[in-house]
């Protein structure tokens, strides 16, 4: 299953800010400088994310962007869900297909769709930044890097 563009910016917007932890907010700015994101496409994400509560924003100019609960109640399966707009793995009905009362593919995809989707629930953003590990390192890097060039 390929993720959209959408759904690859939410995780590295929660994975920036989740490495971040107690330290200051983060800036919309200051991600998607990081990961060289469209400011328009982040903005939007934000906005996602900060209405199912994965994340909490602050407007204006002391504002910026926090995990809105703790990365280990993240779970991968709820952030894809949220972001994708279909998951379905195929689509019988434009165009109307011919041989759908017949066909068992959209049944295989769609159970292992679900399998896939049931083994993503077992993980947590927490899961994808242990501590120590390069993601983290190389986020925290990010931090020190000059951000208003």
């Amino acid at each position: 299953m390929k993720l959209t563009k959408h759904t690859d910016y939410a995780f590295r917007v929660l994975l920036y800010i989740a490495v971040k932890k107690d330290r200051e907010l983060s800036t919309i700015k200051e991600v998607t400088q990081a990961f060289d994101m469209s400011r328009d496409h982040v903005m939007k994400i934000v906005q996602k994310l900060s209405k199912a509560g994965f994340i909490h924003a602050t407007r204006g100019k002391q504002g910026g962007i926090r995990l809105g609960r703790p990365a280990d109640e993240i779970i991968i399966a709820d952030v894809i869900n949220l972001m994708e707009v279909t998951l379905m793995p195929v689509n019988c009905e434009q165009p109307m297909c011919n041989i759908k009362q017949g066909c068992k593919l959209a049944d295989i995809l769609f159970e292992a769709q679900d399998k896939y989707l049931s083994h993503l629930k077992q993980y947590t953003l927490a899961d994808l930044i242990p501590e120590n590990s390069q993601t983290v390192q190389l986020i925290n890097t990010m931090f020190l890097t000059d951000t208003t060039k």
